[in-house]
C-alpha cells in the first residue's frame, strides 16, 4: 500500500481508494449525529448484510459507506425503519 499523507490510501497499482475505518466512521456521522447510535445501526445492518466466506470488516466497511451516502435513519429517526431499508437495499442488490 502507498501512503497518501491527508488522503484516501491506493493499492500499489493505484486502483482502488481504500479509507481507513476512522474516516467512513466520520463520514457516517453526517447522518448520524448520536455515536451511540450510530454503533447501533451498523452492528445491525453488518448483521443482517454479511454472506458466510467474507471478512466481517468488509461488510462493516461497506455499511459504513452506505450510511455516509444516504441516511439510514429515514425522515422519522426510528431505528426499525433503517434496518428495513438496510435489508431492502440488499434483496435489491
Amino acid at each position: 500500500m502507498v501512503d497518501n499523507p491527508g488522503g484516501p490510501l491506493q493499492d500499489r497499482q493505484g486502483n482502488e481508494e481504500i479509507f481507513m475505518r476512522s474516516d467512513l466512521i466520520y463520514g457516517a456521522l453526517t447522518h448520524i449525529s448520536n455515536r451511540y447510535q450510530l454503533c447501533q445501526l451498523a452492528s445491525k445492518a453488518t448483521r443482517k448484510l454479511h454472506k458466510p466466506n467474507t471478512r466481517l470488516q468488509d461488510t462493516t466497511n461497506e455499511v459504513l459507506v452506505r450510511f455516509h451516502e444516504a441516511s439510514p435513519m429515514g425522515m422519522t429517526g426510528d431505528v426499525k425503519v433503517a434496518s428495513e431499508q438496510v435489508s431492502q437495499q440488499r434483496r435489491a442488490a
